[in-house]
């Protein structure tokens, strides 16, 4: 498939099959991960893959813990795959996915979001080449931010200049797979 028409098919997905992705298409998400784009080539990003079920739900739960809604801006995301904005009753914030990528970046980092979030967005594009479903999910600070997500780091080698960035849900998609919303017009702006 074409590049622009893969990232004009692909969709945030939020409902998951049980079933658990391979640990080798695990393994290439997270190396696409190291090859994405970062701040001077500094390669300074360091990413976690979770491939038990389990845990990722432990981790979903951890993640929505201290999920404030008043900061939400009343923005609707979706009927089909809704987010934890639509649906208050969702009590993981990585959906059911089996399986998850966490992206961490130094703390004094200035563009270590920036480094992390490019690093998600090119592992979205290996999984959706490889038939897997994902998603993008915030809040990484907070999920880890409590005695349990400091234990789990220094359990995975995380070191203490690091924080959590963002996280990967993976997976596959429960029941059809969404189309693409119409594209707002005005978004774009060339200038000579």
């Amino acid at each position: 498939m074409e590049l622009l028409e893969a990232i004009k098919s692909r969709r945030s997905i939020r409902k998951y099959q049980a079933k658990q992705i391979s640990r080798e298409d695990l393994e290439k998400i997270l190396e696409a991960g190291t090859y994405a784009s970062n701040a001077g080539g500094g390669q300074r990003s360091m990413i976690v893959g979770i491939h038990n079920a389990e845990l990722v739900e432990k981790l979903g739960r951890m993640n929505m813990a201290h999920f404030d809604r008043s900061r939400l801006i009343g923005s609707y995301v979706s009927r089909e795959q809704p987010s934890v904005i639509d649906d208050p009753t969702i009590m993981s914030g990585f959906y059911g996915a089996p399986a998850l990528c966490i992206m961490f970046a130094q703390k004094d980092f200035v563009f270590g979001i920036p480094d992390a979030f490019c690093c998600a967005e090119t592992m979205l594009m290996e999984a959706f080449d490889l038939g897997i479903s994902s998603c993008i999910v915030s809040r990484a600070e907070e999920t880890f931010d409590n005695e349990i997500g400091a234990a789990l780091l220094k359990e995975w080698g995380v070191p203490d200049n690091y924080i959590a960035r963002c996280f990967v849900t993976l997976g596959y998609c429960e029941g059809e797979y969404p189309v693409s919303k119409p594209r707002k017009q005005g978004r774009i702006r060339v200038i000579e």
